[in-house]
């Protein structure tokens, strides 16, 4: 592994990389950065740890608990911990910022005032205090995930939202080219832990006051935030793309 990166190119090893695997872009990150981990919430991120497994044991994961999630996602949480033998690098939202949330506005104010306000203090906030410790993450991040936010995404990318002046942070979408159909087309394949709430009609899954299943040939980013306006359903996790 090499130490520093700031005299890579990234533009060049996106399009080096562009149309290569899954495999071969999470080997390189994997290889050239030490200080890196993979982002863990949904189907597509145990895909990418299982993936990693084969290349290596020494990696890192982390996961954002917003305290909203799903019952069904806690059971992944640990399944995932124990079927990989890893360990999750758990972050959680300030308590006094939710308090003061809760206290002002209640335990639902997004569904009058938008999930911009919850999200950026139950998940955003605790992203950028875990992405300053770090010099890459690996996303699952697909195009077809959200064709108005996520059909130009990249392979390899400088984080744009979470970069700053003194820390330049790269960010890894391995499974940017991949479609929903060979995400779980792998999961069944290798038998890859997944998320119950997928058998009953859930394809997107975030916290569960702002998730529900989709009906068929929906497209699977109507199931969140649904009272909102369908082009800019981003959390603020992956804000960079709604730049582009």
């Amino acid at each position: 592994m090499v130490a520093a990166h700031t005299d890579l190119n990234i533009a060049a090893l996106e399009a080096e990389y562009s149309q290569k695997s899954p495999r071969e872009i999470l080997k390189f990150a994997l290889d050239t950065f030490d200080n890196m981990a993979i982002s863990f919430s949904g189907a597509e991120d145990v895909v990418l740890i299982d993936i990693a497994s084969k290349i290596t044991k020494n990696f890192r994961v982390f996961t954002l608990d917003t305290g909203r999630l799903h019952p069904e996602t806690y059971q992944l949480l640990d399944k995932v911990r124990e079927h990989y033998g890893i360990k999750l690098e758990v972050m959680f939202p300030d308590a006094a910022e939710v308090q003061a949330l809760v206290e002002e506005k209640g335990l639902f104010s997004f569904y009058q005032d938008g999930h911009k306000e919850c999200c950026a203090i139950r998940k955003v906030r605790p992203l950028r205090r875990k992405l300053n410790t770090l010099d890459a993450w690996a996303t699952g991040q697909r195009k077809d995930q959200s064709p108005s936010t996520r059909n130009h995404i990249p392979v390899i990318e400088v984080d744009t939202a979470f970069s700053t002046e003194d820390h330049q942070l790269i960010k890894f979408n391995p499974l940017a080219n991949w479609s929903s159909a060979q995400v779980w087309e792998y999961i069944r394949a290798l038998d890859v832990p997944y998320n119950k709430l997928h058998e009953r009609g859930f394809i997107s899954i975030g916290c569960e006051p702002c998730t529900r299943p989709v009906l068929p040939n929906q497209h699977e980013r109507e199931g969140r935030w649904w009272w909102e306006e369908s082009t800019a359903k981003e959390c603020g996790l992956h804000v960079g793309n709604l730049q582009k």
